[in-house]
């Protein structure tokens, strides 16, 4: 697999664009597109919370029951969430302008929002947003970055990724682009996730890859304890790459299958990271653990705990947080026969042993906690199950930029 300098325009055939529409901010790219030459095979994810965003309820149906996809349309500032029936109707005549615009179906176009929950799209902006992003539209590099840039909110930094890896023969591109920094804790946060391919794959082995992978990517990491209205991971494959259809059972589904959990978990870190008012990404790995299912359960009780987060942020070595966030977790363990490790870069150090401080330096631990990416180990010895989430420190800018987020 080689790592590529590019996203969500660098796979062949998908172009993109990001343009300012005043949907809500001012001065900034609001809206994006992505757009695909020919017709794409498609698969996603949603949110879990049974408060569904009208674009979420629109995607779901499309991924479900269309033929295929070719276009995505996203705006920023209003979430059009808690919208009603006039939400679903924004949603469609949405789709409708650039069905119109595109010459593709209505049904062929996805539809995404982040931003302000209960707020009506102003479908002038948007309408007039569109026209400008299909002139706009381009499969440049440079493209997919103002596109990757549209979408964000609270994010500090844009998130895209661009890989490529051998299929038959044939060089096959996945490229990437996400937004999340609040209200991130998915289940499958607000968290949007586009991911574009040329790779020539079916809609079961491309459904089946999204549904296995976000278990440990997107569904591992947690900001805040919150699940949005608006999660989605979008997934379009064009076929555009020439290679042999891509089948499940096969090696070149596991290659590929694994160039897709890379992109994943890459971009799902940098969403962690970013969580509004961060200054660390924190990561928990659980090791030893009896079953999968609980050591992800363990690593996401850690990085979920706002008591290990505001530990993280201080510089504490407060492994009793830590082991606190273990015994609710639901997940059975002995305590009196478990390690804890604090570690960052090339440095580990052990702070809790069978039930007992480990003797460790303060000074050192919280210097290791001062870095910008702090690791938490739990060793269980129970098994050989492991596990990894991810989540950043609590801040008092957390509480200062979600105190005034709708002013």
């Amino acid at each position: 697999m080689k790592i590529l300098d590019g996203g969500i325009t660098a796979p062949i055939g998908f172009e993109a664009a990001g343009v300012e529409a005043g949907v809500k901010y001012a001065n900034r790219k609001d809206m994006a597109i992505i757009y695909s030459q020919k017709p794409c095979v498609t698969a996603g994810t949603f949110t879990s919370n049974v408060v569904k965003a009208a674009p979420v309820k629109w995607d779901m149906n499309i991924v479900e029951n269309s033929e295929y996809a070719q276009a995505v349309i996203v705006n920023t500032g209003i979430a059009n969430a808690g919208t009603g029936k006039e939400g679903m109707e924004y949603c469609k005549k949405t789709a409708k302008k650039t069905a119109e615009v595109l010459g593709i179906p209505e049904n062929a176009v996805f539809v995404g929002s982040t931003g302000v929950i209960g707020a009506q799209l102003p479908m002038d902006k948007i309408t007039a947003g569109i026209d400008k992003l299909v002139a706009a539209k381009a499969h440049t590099k440079e493209a997919g970055t103002d596109a990757s840039k549209a979408i964000m909110t609270t994010d500090t930094v844009n998130k895209e990724l661009a890989v490529s890896v051998e299929i038959g023969g044939k060089t096959v591109t996945i490229g990437a682009m996400s937004k999340g920094s609040g209200m991130i804790h998915p289940n499958m946060c607000t968290m949007l996730g586009y991911v574009t391919t040329d790779a020539v794959i079916g809609k079961e082995a491309l459904t089946k890859i999204v549904k296995e992978d976000v278990v440990d990517t997107y569904n591992m990491i947690s900001v805040d304890g919150d699940t949005s209205t608006n999660d989605t991971l979008l997934i379009m494959a064009n076929g555009m790459a020439g290679n042999d259809e891509i089948r499940i059972g096969t090696s070149e589904f596991d290659i590929f299958k694994e160039a897709i959990h890379y992109v994943n978990e890459t971009q799902a870190k940098r969403l962690a990271g970013d969580g509004e008012g961060a200054t660390a990404l924190v990561e928990c790995t659980v090791c030893g653990a009896d079953t999968k299912d609980n050591a992800r359960i363990l690593a996401k009780s850690v990085i979920c705990s706002s008591l290990t987060k505001a530990a993280v942020y201080g510089h504490d070595a407060n492994w009793g947080r830590i082991l606190c966030a273990l015994g609710y977790s639901g997940a059975k363990f002995d305590p009196e026969n478990m390690e804890l490790y604090y570690a960052a870069g090339d440095k580990k150090m052990l702070i809790y042993r069978d039930g007992a401080d480990a003797g460790y330096s303060e000074e050192e631990a919280s210097e290791i906690l001062s870095q910008k990416e702090v690791r938490i180990i739990a060793d269980m010895k129970m098994g050989n199950a492991k596990a990894t989430a991810w989540g950043c420190d609590l801040t008092y800018d957390y509480v200062k930029i979600n105190a005034d987020y709708r002013s």
